[in-house]
C-alpha cells in the first residue's frame, strides 16, 4: 500500500512478488480504480483500506492518513468498495489508533454483518483481550497491530496461544 494510483502500479507490485495491494486515498479519489484492479487481477488482490473517525456518532472517511475529510460515510463507502470489487476491507478507526484501548468493535461488527467480504480490524490493540474481543464480538476475519509487536509489549506466539485457549480459530 501507499502511492498506488493506477493499474500499472499494481502490475509492478505483483510482478515484484506482492500477493495483494492496499489502496485508500486513491480509491476515494477514483473509485473506478477498485473495479479496474479487480477486473484485471481478481478481487482477492484488491484490499481497500478505510481510515475513519467517529464524530457525533457518525463515522466519516478521511484521506491522506486521516488528515483530509472525504465527505464519505464509512458504511456507505465500504459497501460501495465491495460492490466495485474490493476483496477485503481494512478498517482503521483513527479514534482508536495508537491509544491501545481496544478496537472499534461496534463499527467493526456493523461492517462484518453488512458486507460479505473479509474485514480486517486496525487501530486500538493494546492487550490480549482486545484481540479476543474483536474476533469474538465483532466477527472480523483478521486484526492487525504494530507498536505492541515492534516493542514486544505482546509476543505474537503468546497471543496466538491465548486466542486458541479462548476458542478463537487462528492460522498457525
Amino acid at each position: 500500500g501507499g502511492g498506488i494510483s493506477c493499474v500499472a502500479d499494481v502490475d509492478t507490485l505483483l510482478n515484484a512478488g506482492a500477493d495483494k495491494i492496499t489502496i485508500n486515498s486513491s480509491a476515494i479519489r477514483n473509485p473506478q480504480l477498485i473495479s479496474d484492479i479487480a477486473n484485471r487481477f481478481g478481487s482477492q488482490v484488491c484490499v481497500v483500506a478505510i481510515d475513519a473517525y467517529q464524530d457525533n456518532g457518525n463515522w466519516e472517511c478521511y484521506l491522506n492518513g486521516g488528515r483530509i475529510l472525504s465527505g464519505l460515510n464509512l458504511f456507505e463507502w465500504a459497501h460501495q468498495a465491495q460492490e466495485r470489487g474490493a476483496g477485503e476491507i481494512l478498517f482503521t478507526s483513527m479514534n482508536h489508533d495508537g491509544v491501545k484501548t481496544g478496537f472499534a468493535t461496534t463499527a467493526l461488527k456493523m461492517l462484518s454483518q453488512n458486507l460479505t467480504i473479509p474485514i480486517i480490524a486496525s487501530g486500538g490493540a493494546g492487550t490480549y483481550s482486545h484481540f479476543y474481543d474483536v474476533f469474538a464480538n465483532a466477527g472480523v476475519d483478521a486484526a492487525l497491530a504494530a507498536s505492541i509487536f515492534h516493542f514486544k509489549e505482546i509476543e505474537i506466539n503468546l497471543l496466538k496461544d491465548y486466542l486458541v485457549k479462548n476458542g478463537i480459530t487462528i492460522r498457525q
